[in-house]
């Protein structure tokens, strides 16, 4: 219960509090919990890590408490990741957040595979939820959904993805939530921000 307790207090201040701000474009990829279990390349391959040797994880339940409608504005789109098991839950940690389920906005094809339970995992989902109205004015309407861009760091999504919300929405303020490194024109927050190179 003592270990339990320190890595709580350890995970809270890993995440600073939310900015003064609201936004109309929340882009998220939240540090799901796969209860400590493991990536394998397959029968005989050695184990290729997990999101727990990268990061701490985080409950949907401890995330679902979160004020993400303190930093929202009251049109405001949220792009989400989800990995294809945790597809339940984020849509349930989107409504929690007081958003409506809309669709699957990008599919990102990583061009490699990984071995999976049902079939071959190649591709990761971003969903966009809504909050109000479609922020206004709205840029670029050609947007395609598919992306494919091959996988680099453990959990690091295409910066094409980013690229194309900011075509589809120009002029909105953004934050991107669970950041790995700064981005022009975007607010972040996480505590695994890098300086952008």
């Amino acid at each position: 219960m003592r270990a339990w307790k320190a890595r709580r207090q350890e995970e809270m201040a890993l995440h600073a509090p939310f900015p003064n701000k609201q936004y109309g474009i929340i882009y998220a990829d939240p540090p799901w919990d796969y209860k400590g279990q493991l990536q394998h390349t397959g029968v005989g391959g050695k184990e290729s890590g997990g999101a727990i040797r990268h990061y701490p994880t985080v409950s949907v339940s401890e995330m679902a408490t979160w004020d993400i409608a303190a930093i929202s504005e009251e049109n405001c789109l949220l792009f989400m990741w989800s990995s294809s098991p945790h597809l339940d839950q984020a849509i349930a940690l989107g409504k929690a957040w007081g958003f409506q389920w809309a669709t699957v906005a990008f599919v990102w094809d990583k061009l490699s595979l990984n071995p999976g339970f049902y079939t071959m995992s190649q591709c990761e989902l971003c969903l966009v939820f809504k909050r109000g109205k479609i922020p206004q004015p709205r840029g670029a309407r050609n947007i395609r959904q598919l992306v494919q861009s091959k996988r680099a760091r453990h959990s690091e999504k295409p910066d094409e993805v980013r690229e194309r919300i900011e075509k589809m929405f120009p002029h909105q303020c953004k934050i991107e939530l669970f950041a790995r490194k700064q981005t022009r024109g975007w607010d972040v927050w996480g505590f695994d921000i890098q300086s952008a190179p």
